[in-house]
């Protein structure tokens, strides 16, 4: 369960309080609007950790993976992690990435929902599986595989343990969600 005490544990760095450094940083994420959002702005005020875990991030989300594909594992670890953060704002890229709102909203429902493809049932198993066992069942593997090459292969459990890592740290540190985000995901 994510800390809810309708305030951070650790507070976005105000503008007022950015150094050059922190600037710089915030500078990398890409766009004026995206930079002020809260996970950027908490996160930077660990610039050791922030200079390397952005680019991580960008290659997960620039991937070899379709877009479309990654964003139906990066929600339903979101669901699993109650993590309303990376719900919120994950809504916008999956409708870009091509998620219907109906998908998106039957996401929640896992693999087992009758309306999904064989393809996208098999994303959210793997999501499951790697929440639930920490590893891809040889079943759910040699079906990823006939599917995947070795890059995407490899990218599969990487976004799903990256947007834990993600939930996990926002959860514990109270990220906020920004407003204009609809929020659409209730605590399980």
């Amino acid at each position: 369960m994510a800390h809810d005490a309708g305030r951070p544990r650790i507070p976005p760095l105000a503008e007022a309080e950015r150094d050059d450094s922190a600037r710089e940083l915030l500078g990398q994420v890409g766009g004026s609007v995206a930079a002020d959002m809260h996970i950027f702005t908490t996160l930077v005020r660990h610039p050791r950790l922030f200079r390397r875990w952005l680019p991580f991030g960008g290659v997960l989300l620039s991937g070899a993976l379709p877009a479309r594909d990654r964003e139906l594992l990066i929600l339903r670890t979101a669901v699993h992690c109650d993590a309303a953060y990376e719900w919120a704002h994950h809504l916008p890229i999956g409708r870009d990435a091509g998620l219907t709102d109906a998908e998106i909203q039957r996401v929640r429902s896992g693999p087992a929902a009758p309306e999904w493809s064989d393809a996208d049932s098999l994303l959210l198993r793997a999501a499951d599986e790697l929440h639930e066992r920490s590893c891809l069942s040889d079943e759910t593997w040699t079906a990823l595989a006939a599917r995947y090459d070795e890059r995407q292969l490899i990218e599969v459990p990487m976004v799903v343990g990256h947007y834990h890592l993600v939930a996990y740290t926002l959860n514990s540190l109270g990220v906020q969600i920004e407003p204009g985000f609809e929020p659409g995901l209730e605590p399980g």
